[in-house]
Formats: structure tokens, C-alpha cells, sequence
């Protein structure tokens, strides 16, 4: 190797090998990529927890689930399926979506690694830009006048004049001669020499603080150790009294606790340019009143040293602990203020200040900062009264100066102040030492500002115990301190909403109970658990980030869909959070109307949480009412069964409204309002009435029935806990009240009397084993006497005394009814096909009849018509029992022995009243003005042999009833006089007139067969005529008194009033339908048309001789414009007549032609 020389190698060349490192390491240490990824800073933003949001989908799916339980039984089948492939769908792509998103968070680590990079970058960046404003910045700065240092003039002249160097730099010397290495020996030696020297001059001569009085010496140096501050090594200049001391190194006692992100900035061993500066500082104190190691250059005047006064001591141990103590202290300082800012850059920016001083002594902290609310215009000054604290409190971490004090709070402890004191007696004497003790510590005050969250904190509630505000170098945390802070805050403002809410005027009867407002900690933050209502309730905290008021729900998965709700109201919350005990009442209003509500959708009712009811119709609810849910019963829509939410438990009541047409919104009034005894009507009596409900108001009315006011203990006590079945028996009763109410209206209109029996008893065919309601026993029923309800209805006699009134169907959706049973005095068992194999027969849908108890069941499908439908069908039913009475005893009582009952159902009355001839009797219009009327309508008996023989196309036995005709007369002499008189009557006329319309249905038929035109036709009940077919003759046939008929002529009228008096007016006993249907008529009007048949006297002996021959049986006596015979020869002297009758007009009509 080629020599240089001013160096060890020339200049330009390399060594071949490198050079040993003092530390004996010839490697480079290369840090892993593990440590290279923990230094990386850790970015949350815009990350979601996957196990957050499938907690989420979870309990959306767990919630639709019981909706879908409870809903899906009232829907049809094919509603269900629909509902459910609906449902399976939309969760199928829910559950895809969360798919896709769990595939994908297989590479968030990836993701969350380049965001890391990325904000490592970002960070580089901004440091290499500091740097390059540094550097321009010192550019700036520097002074124009600084240069290089004075050449060497005087090796400069040697050179020039000698031509060579008269002297050579020690620094050459020493590098080309080197020193004597010491021995081992040597360096022991002097080392324990210089130990000594320390260690005699430490227990004589220097003052040592107490704070650094444990120290030891070893290793050629005094390692001093301040607990909790530092451990400093100090070494001597040497062994003369002036040498002053230096430093070595120093280390801070401290620990730094929570995120340790970035610590690496702050090792507690300084190293490099920050161990210099601390070195230089520390040996200029060390040697401030020492002269200088070299003095100055000629011509140079050094600045003057300070000197000891008198009586002065030096102490550069105690100089260098203040500095070391402010060092420690302040390096403390700023590692909370790293962290405070490593906070703000974790998402706390937005609400949380960080503030250092100028001397970096204090730093203040101002957290829950909140931006100002934007003023609208014309709201200035009652946003200014009103208008809170922009920030929740403050904190303060100062380096302050202490005085010595004694008693509990002296920084050091009796023992020692006596050891200081005797140490500097002892080394002292009567001297003083330059500079004394500097007793330093953080701290720590906390001001929480007045007025935060809109309440007022009292000192109790603001008090920490100073051992938790302290700094404890051990664990340097500034985030656990200021969430000890917030947490005691949060604790003082929780503790203010808990007294006002239990002690407020408008909350102490909410949540005055025990167990309503519940202290509680909520991962880790103080809150409030308010039970809202049943098994809801709500946490109040406060977010130790934002410093806001939250409201969360438990996090059970029956509340899944009430985030978005808690949300709004958290957010209106924190503009007034004063209004927390007015927000918290409207939210268990809410909660517990959205609990009702959801009952009353699980039944399947209609419901409404406003009505369109003046303030002055509300105030009929009560004055404790805070909120009200209508439920509006289904077959009854003026009628509601109202939950009316107060302070402590539901009330419920039922009241009827009416529509106020002529008003400009179809305002609600009213009408009527009934409290009802939920306890009472839930439990083993059920009873009509009313229950507890404030006291009336003027002008309302209230229904109250003896023995029916419940006393205070009666009240149903269980806090808002609406089960499904007491709502759906409070629905049920409510309609069956009104059910019953309609018909006592009903009863109470027409002056009818009633009374309430127990419903229990037999209700004939409606059993109360067959009702689908658990109330329908209970419920009882109403009684009225039937001389009281069927006054003046026909056939009032047949019922018993006692007639039972039963609204029925009232627990159902379907329509009410109701049903009224009578009893009738006496029996009458049905005949015919419906009667036919059963015991219980239903004529109609109206009527259901058993023979057997003989109870007539009558049923209504109008309540509100109840009373007249039953009054109609009674006067029906009444008349066809009376009609099948008698009919059934007139074969005994008239001795009419071919009168027999064929069929009878209460509606209809079948029955046979000559031979096969066969009458049946229904009642309509039983209400009307004119007292009803019946339709008749007749028939025969059908033969039992159906193959008889026809004769020219027709029967030989006819299978109509020739008396159809006639039924428009005869339905009218029911009408009159009693039912038992008037059908003795008709079944007599038809009797009596049978043998009439029998031959003048064959004479009609012959003719018909014969080809010849004649007619027959019915002119009333008792007439009847026989019209020739040149429709200008005609031979009447009259019915009279005592089973006797005139045959006459038709052209002349009965009641003829001849010049020779031979009008049949003379004789009497004719029929008295007869006689008054002729009386009706005016003779022209009658005769009109028709000639007087000629020669009738002679055809009339003709006739009457024809039929002797015959050997016609019964009495006949010929008159002057007829003949007068009995029914039975009716139909011999009648043919014959006609016979004679028709061959004349025939003759006469052949001459004519």
C-alpha cells in the first residue's frame, strides 16, 4: 500500500478491506418485513367490521321471522305461499350479496396493508417536504456577515520564509506517534483513583439533592438515579479541588402505555444529535462557575464568567437535577402530546383540540367540541339564549413549580427534610448553596365546561380523586386519562338526567319506580337504562368521541328495525339535549303505541292513532291522557275501543262517534263513552259495564249500571304488557256491548222493559257450547215479557211469558246477529220433507224451530233491526202455528174428516181441505200498514200410480186444482177478524165452492176437446161464470148462505129490482163475500155486454127435470131468472143447464145463419 502523506492511504484508493467497526459488528443489522409492516401506521377509514354486518343480516332476518310467525297463521293458503317464496327470494339475495362480500374480505388484509402504505407514503412525503422548508428556511436565516474562520498566518509565514514547517499540529504528532498504551494496571488504578476522589468529594464537600441521593459509583463514573425521572452518570474532570464534573449519559425513567405507534421517536435512552444537545447543556451547568478549559485567543476579550458571592457554595449537582428534572418532565410532556395527537389523526380531529404553549410547558386539551349551529335569520337572539358550550370541558397538563411544603402535601417526606438539612449543615456550615432544588410536577386540571350537553353538573358529580388524574411515568397513556375524564363527565351528566327524570314534575310518575332508570355500564361507558314499557328499554350514554347523546336499544334481535329511529331522535337530541326527559316520554309513547299497534295487526283489526276529534272531545279521555290508539270495531265502524296510554298503565274505553257533516274537516263528536274494567273483564267475572276512568267532564256522558263501577283495586296492574288474548276478549266484549246496546236501544224506544239473566241457561238450538268467544258465557243475555213485546202483534197468546234476546256472532269478523227465542205454549211438531228424520228444523235462514223443547229461534242479521225483523217473522211464524192448529182440529172440531195437515215448517202450511185438493198458506209483509197479507197457493195430491191411462192426450185424472183461480179473492178473508174465524171461513168457502169450480173445470174441458169455444173464469171468491163462445151469454154462479148456489142468468144481476119483483134481492142468507162483492158493483157495470139468454125460465124446467131423471140428490127450486139448489146437486143441475143452454144458442144460432 502506497503511503500518503497527510493520511493512512492515499487519496483516491480504497483499502481492501473494510474497516473493523468500533463495535466489533461487521454486518449492517437488516430489519424483517414483520417490523417493517409494525411500522407501519394503522388506517381505519371507511372499514366495516364483516362480523357487524352479518350481526345485522341476522337479526333483519330473526325479526322478519317472528312477524312472519305471528301474521302467517290469519292468512290463506295460498296467501302463505306466496308470502313465504316472497320472503325465501329477497333473503336469497341478501344472502348472496353477503356472500360475495365474505369472499371478497378474504383479501382485506391486502387492502388494509396498501392503505397502510399508502399513509406511510403520505407521511414520508410531508417529512421530506418539512425538510426542504427547513433547509430554505435556514437558507434564509442565515446572517450575511458569517465566513470562514482566520487563515494561519503564522504557519504561513514559516512556510514562506524558511520553506518549511517550524512546527507540526499536535493532531499530525499524535498521528504518527502514538501513545503509550496503559496497562490494565494503569486504567484499574486510575480508575479506582478517580472513584475515590468522587466518592470522597460527594460525602464532604458536594451537595446532592435527595431526589439523586441513591447513587453508586462504578465503572470510573456516579450513575445517580432520580425515581421516576432519570438515571444520569456524571464523571470528574479530575482530582483538584476546581475540577469540575461532566457528563456521560443519561436515561429517562419512563413507560409508555396504550398504542405504541410511533414511540420509537421517544426512546428513553437519548442517542445522537439529542444526546449532544443534552451533553452540551448539561456540562455548561455542570462547569457554570468554572473558569474556562482553554482561554482565549490573543486579542480576543472572553465574555465574563459569573462568579460566586460570598458565603456561596457552588452546587452543579443540583443545577444539573433541575435540568434533568425539567428534561424528564418535559419529554414526558411531549409524548402525551404525540399521543393526544395521534388520537386526533384516529378520527377525534373533528372533536378534540389539542393546544401547547409557547415555553412547551402546558398543554391543553378541549374535548366534545361541537360546531357552531348555523343561525337562521330573525332567530339570533333566542338561539343566543339558548345556545350551549361549544366544547365539553378542558384539560390541562402544566409542568409547574411547587414550594417546599410540609404536612401531606410536602413533595418530600420528614425523613427527608431532616437528611437534606443535616447534609447541608454538615458540608456547608454556615455557607448557602448557589442554586436550590427546583420541586417540579405535573399538573393536571380538569374544567368541564358549564352548561355542557345542556346540563349543569354539580362539584359532587365533577370530583376525581387526584391519585386518577396523576401521571404516572410508569404508564404514560394520555388516552386512559382523558377517558377517565370523559367517563367522570359522562358520570355527572348520566347522574343529572337520572334525578331529573325520577324527580321531574312530567317524569317523576314515569320513572319515579325502582328499576325504571338503572345506572348501568355499557362497554365501558357510563349509562342509563330506561325501561320504556313491557320488556323494552333504551341506553342512554354518551359517545366519549363526539361527546354525544345516544339512544341505543339492548342489541337483541327483536330490535333490529329500531336503529333508524333511534338515530332520528339522537340526532334532533343533540341540537337541545335539555329535551332528553321530553324525548325519552315521547319515545315510550311511541314505543308502547307501536307495541299496541302491532297487537291489534296480529288480530287482524283496523286501527288509528289520530282521530279528526277536537281538543274538546279529547279532553273526555281524561287529563292523564298522553296517547291513544282507536281500534275501530269491524262490524260497528262508528263505534272504537280506545287505548288511552297514561303515566302507568293502559285504560280502556269505548265510546261511539258521530260524524259532523256540516263542518269544513267531518269533525268526530262523542256521543257516547264507556270506561271499561280490563281486570274484570280479562279474569274469572266478566261483567257489563264500566270500568275505572277519570271523572266526567261537562257535557259528557257516561254509561254506568248498578253494581258495575270498579274500585281502584280492581285495575288491571300490569305495566303496558298487552297480551294478544286480553286484547282480543277487550275487542269481543266491546262489541258484544255494543251489540247489546243497539238492542236495549231498541227495547228502550219502544217502552219495552228488560231485564239481564245469566246466558248460561239454555238458549235452544244456539247452545252456548257451540260460541267460539271465552266470553260468550259470561256475557249474559236480555229478557223481555212477551206480553210486552208482542203487544198488538197477531198471535201474541201463543208465547210463553219470558223471551230471550242473544246478540250473537260479536267475537268474529263477520257480521252480528242476533238471535230471540220463544217458547210457545204448546207443540206443534212439523210434518212434511223438512221435517222429515231430524229433530231441529230450519225453514228459512231466519228460523230455526225444535219440536221438541217447542223454542222458535229467530235470528237477525241487523242489529240495529233486530227488534222488527223478530216482530215480522214472529207475526208470520205466530199465524202458520196458529194456521196448522186448526187446520189440524178441524176434522175433530167441524167434523170435516177429509181436512188433513200435509206439511208444515212455520213458514209454510200444507194441507188438504176436500178429498185430494190440497191448499198452502204463506204469510209476507207481516209489518206493513195494512197488517200483512198471505199468498195461497193450491195444488192436488199426486197419485201414487203413475201409469195411468190417457184419454185423447190428457189424464184421465187432472193434477191441477181448478180453484187457482180464485186465489187473488180468497187471500183477502184472512185479513179479517180473527186468524181461527177467518180460516174456518176460507177453508168453508173453499169447501162449499169446490163442487162449482170442479164442473166448470170440466165443462171447460169437454168444450176444449169438443172444439167448441167456451169459457170459465172466477169474478170473486163466491162467483163464478160460464162465458159462451159468441161472448154474449153467460151463466153466473153464485155461492149463498147455508151450502147453497142460484144459477142464473148472466146478464141479469142479483140484486134486479124488476117491476115484478121477482129479484133473487128478496130472498135471503146469501154468502157474505158474495153479498158484498156484488154490493161493490153497480148493475150496468156488471151486466154490460150481455144479452138475456132466451127462453131461460123453460131451459131451467128443462134442466131441472134432466137432473130428476138422473136422480141428482139434495134440494133446488127453480126462480124466475134461475134456479137456487145445494152444492152437492151443483154440478148435475149445472151441467144440465149448461147443456140446455148451449144447444139453444146453438140452435138459434144455426137459424140465424
Amino acid at each position: 500500500m502506497e503511503q500518503a502523506v497527510n493520511g493512512l492511504v492515499l487519496n483516491g484508493t480504497t483499502p481492501r478491506h473494510p474497516p473493523t467497526l468500533q463495535n466489533g459488528d461487521n454486518s449492517m443489522h437488516e430489519p424483517s418485513l414483520q417490523e417493517l409492516e409494525r411500522e407501519l401506521p394503522l388506517v381505519m377509514d371507511g372499514q366495516v367490521p364483516l362480523g357487524e354486518l352479518i350481526s345485522r343480516m341476522v337479526q333483519s332476518m330473526y325479526a322478519e321471522l317472528t312477524e312472519m310467525a305471528e301474521t302467517m297463521p290469519h292468512m290463506s293458503d295460498a296467501a302463505r305461499k306466496r308470502y313465504v317464496a316472497d320472503w325465501v327470494v329477497k333473503i336469497k339475495r341478501q344472502v348472496v350479496k353477503l356472500y360475495a362480500i365474505a369472499k371478497w374480505s378474504r383479501d382485506a388484509s391486502v387492502v388494509q396493508k396498501a392503505m397502510n402504505i399508502t399513509a406511510f407514503l403520505m407521511d414520508q412525503n410531508r417529512q421530506f417536504e418539512e425538510a426542504v422548508m427547513g433547509l430554505k428556511y435556514g437558507k434564509e436565516s442565515l446572517d450575511p456577515a458569517s465566513r470562514l474562520r482566520n487563515h494561519d498566518l503564522l504557519t504561513s509565514l514559516d512556510v514562506l520564509t524558511t520553506g518549511t514547517y517550524r512546527r507540526l499540529p499536535a493532531c499530525i504528532k499524535e498521528l504518527i506517534i502514538p501513545p503509550t498504551p496503559l496497562t490494565d494496571e494503569d486504567i484499574a488504578k486510575t480508575l479506582a483513583d478517580i472513584e475515590d476522589a468522587m466518592r470522597y468529594r460527594l460525602r464532604t464537600s458536594e451537595i446532592v439533592p435527595w431526589e439523586m441521593s441513591q447513587y453508586r459509583i462504578a465503572d470510573g463514573r456516579v450513575h445517580f438515579a432520580a425515581p421516576k425521572l432519570f438515571e444520569a452518570s456524571l464523571c470528574l474532570r479530575g482530582a483538584g479541588k476546581n475540577d469540575g464534573w461532566f457528563f456521560v449519559d443519561v436515561s429517562f425513567l419512563f413507560t409508555v402505555g396504550g398504542d405504541q405507534t410511533g414511540m420509537q421517536e421517544f426512546p428513553r435512552t437519548p442517542t445522537g444529535m439529542l444526546k449532544r444537545n443534552i451533553t452540551d447543556e448539561a456540562d455548561a451547568r455542570l462547569a457554570f462557575y468554572l473558569p474556562p478549559d482553554e482561554p482565549p485567543p490573543p486579542g480576543v476579550e472572553a465574555p465574563p464568567r459569573p462568579t460566586l458571592p460570598e458565603n456561596v457554595v457552588d452546587a452543579p449537582l443540583v443545577r444539573v437535577f433541575n435540568f434533568l428534572q425539567m428534561m424528564s418532565l418535559s419529554y414526558q410532556l411531549e409524548i402525551l402530546w404525540y399521543q393526544a395527537e395521534r388520537m386526533r389523526s384516529l378520527g377525534w380531529a373533528e372533536f378534540l383540540t389539542v393546544e401547547m404553549s409557547k415555553n412547551r410547558q402546558q398543554m391543553t386539551i378541549s374535548y366534545w367540541i361541537r360546531k357552531p349551529p348555523r343561525i337562521a335569520p330573525g332567530q339570533a337572539a333566542a338561539q343566543a339564549r339558548n345556545r350551549m358550550p361549544q366544547l365539553g370541558g378542558k384539560l390541562k397538563i402544566s409542568i409547574v413549580q411547587v414550594m417546599e411544603k410540609t404536612g401531606r402535601r410536602a413533595m418530600r417526606s420528614p425523613k427527608a427534610r431532616v437528611l437534606a438539612e443535616l447534609q447541608e449543615r454538615s458540608k456547608l456550615e454556615r455557607s448557602r448553596p448557589s442554586d436550590e432544588v427546583e420541586h417540579l410536577r405535573f399538573d393536571v386540571q380538569w374544567e368541564p365546561e358549564k352548561g355542557a350537553l345542556g346540563v349543569i353538573i354539580g362539584p359532587e358529580d365533577v370530583h376525581i380523586p387526584p391519585e386518577q388524574m396523576a401521571i404516572d411515568p410508569d404508564n404514560l397513556d394520555f388516552e386512559s386519562l382523558l377517558r377517565r375524564i370523559i367517563r367522570r363527565h359522562t358520570e355527572g351528566v348520566m347522574n343529572f338526567f337520572q334525578g331529573h327524570l325520577m324527580r321531574g314534575l312530567q317524569t317523576r310518575n314515569v320513572f319515579s319506580s325502582p328499576g325504571e332508570i338503572t345506572f348501568v355500564t355499557n362497554e365501558g361507558t357510563p349509562s342509563l337504562r330506561v325501561h320504556l314499557c313491557a320488556d323494552e328499554v333504551v341506553i342512554v350514554t354518551v359517545d366519549p368521541r363526539t361527546g354525544r347523546i345516544t339512544l341505543r336499544d339492548t342489541g337483541d334481535l327483536a330490535a333490529a328495525g329500531r336503529g333508524p329511529r333511534f338515530a332520528a331522535l339522537s340526532d334532533g337530541l343533540n341540537d337541545s339535549p335539555w329535551m332528553l326527559p321530553e324525548v325519552l316520554i315521547r319515545l315510550r309513547l311511541t314505543t308502547i303505541t307501536d307495541l299496541a299497534e302491532q297487537k291489534v295487526q296480529y288480530l287482524g283489526l283496523q286501527s288509528f292513532r289520530k282521530r279528526n276529534l277536537a281538543p274538546e272531545e279529547l279532553a273526555k279521555l281524561g287529563s292523564d291522557a298522553r296517547g291513544t290508539l282507536y281500534i275501530q270495531l269491524a262490524n260497528f265502524p262508528s263505534h272504537y275501543l280506545v287505548l288511552v296510554i297514561t303515566d302507568t298503565q293502559y285504560r280502556y274505553a269505548l265510546i261511539n262517534v258521530k260524524v259532523q257533516r256540516d263542518t269544513m274537516y267531518n269533525n268526530m263528536v262523542m256521543e257516547d263513552i264507556a270506561w271499561l274494567n280490563a281486570h274484570r273483564i280479562n279474569g274469572d267475572d266478566y261483567s257489563v259495564g264500566v270500568g275505572p276512568g277519570p271523572e266526567p267532564v261537562v257535557g259528557q256522558k257516561r254509561k254506568r249500571e248498578d253494581g258495575m263501577v270498579a274500585t281502584p283495586g280492581d285495575q288491571y296492574t300490569t305495566s303496558f304488557r298487552l297480551e294478544t288474548k286480553v286484547l282480543r276478549e277487550l275487542y269481543a266484549y266491546c262489541c258484544a256491548r255494543v251489540a247489546y246496546t243497539k238492542v236495549e236501544q231498541q227495547f228502550k224506544l219502544r217502552g219495552i222493559p228488560y231485564t239481564h239473566v245469566n246466558s248460561t241457561a239454555s238458549t235452544g238450538v244456539f247452545d252456548a257450547s257451540s260460541i267460539q268467544s271465552s266470553l260468550a258465557r259470561s256475557i249474559p243475555a236480555l229478557c223481555v215479557l212477551s206480553s210486552d213485546i208482542l203487544s198488538g202483534a197477531p198471535a201474541a197468546e201463543a208465547a210463553m211469558p219470558n223471551i230471550r234476546v242473544i246478540p250473537l256472532n260479536w267475537w268474529s269478523n263477520d257480521q252480528a246477529k242476533v238471535v230471540t227465542c220463544v217458547k210457545l205454549k204448546y207443540v206443534q211438531q212439523p210434518i212434511g220433507k223438512r221435517a222429515s228424520g231430524t229433530s231441529v228444523i230450519r225453514p228459512s235462514k231466519r228460523i230455526i224451530y225444535d219440536p221438541r223443547e217447542a223454542i222458535v229461534s229467530f235470528l237477525s242479521d241487523d242489529v240495529d233491526k233486530c227488534v222488527d225483523e223478530f216482530l215480522e217473522e214472529w207475526a208470520r211464524v205466530s199465524k202458520m202455528v196458529v194456521i196448522a192448529r186448526e187446520v189440524a182440529q178441524m176434522s175433530t172440531k167441524y167434523l170435516w174428516t177429509d181436512v188433513r195437515l200435509l206439511s208444515f215448517d212455520l213458514q209454510t202450511v200444507e194441507f188438504a181441505y176436500a178429498g185430494d185438493y190440497t191448499l198452502s198458506l204463506t204469510c209476507t209483509d207481516q209489518l206493513t200498514s195494512t197488517g200483512g197479507s198471505y199468498h195461497l197457493r193450491f195444488g192436488r195430491i199426486e197419485p201414487e200410480d203413475d201409469n195411468e191411462m190417457q184419454v185423447d192426450g190428457a189424464l184421465t185424472r187432472s193434477t191441477l186444482n181448478p180453484q187457482e183461480d180464485v186465489e187473488p179473492y180468497m187471500r183477502n178473508l184472512l185479513r179479517h177478524g180473527r186468524l181461527a174465524s177467518a180460516l174456518h171461513r176460507l177453508v168453508g168457502l173453499l169447501r162449499e165452492t169446490l163442487p162449482i169450480v170442479a164442473e166448470l173445470e170440466d165443462i171447460r174441458g169437454a168444450a176444449a176437446r169438443a172444439g167448441h169455444a167456451v169459457d170459465t173464469f172466477a169474478k170473486s171468491a163466491g162467483w163464478f161464470r160460464i162465458l159462451y163462445g159468441d161472448l154474449r151469454h153467460a151463466l153466473d154462479f153464485r155461492l149463498m148462505a147455508g151450502a147453497r148456489v142460484v144459477i142464473l142468468d148472466g146478464s141479469h144481476s142479483l140484486f134486479d129490482d124488476g117491476t115484478d119483483n121477482t129479484g133473487i134481492r128478496r130472498f135471503s142468507g146469501f154468502a157474505s163475500t158474495s153479498t158484498k162483492a156484488g154490493a161493490a158493483r153497480h148493475d150496468p157495470a156488471v151486466t154490460a155486454g150481455l144479452q138475456p139468454i132466451p127462453e131461460f125460465r123453460s131451459l131451467v124446467q128443462e134442466a131441472i127435470r134432466a137432473a130428476v131423471v138422473r136422480g141428482v140428490s139434495g134440494q133446488f127450486a127453480p126462480i124466475d131468472i134461475g134456479v137456487i139448489c145445494d152444492v152437492v146437486a151443483v154440478r148435475v143441475v149445472g151441467r144440465m143447464l149448461y147443456e140446455k143452454v148451449f144447444e139453444k144458442l146453438a140452435a138459434q144460432a144455426g137459424a140465424s145463419s
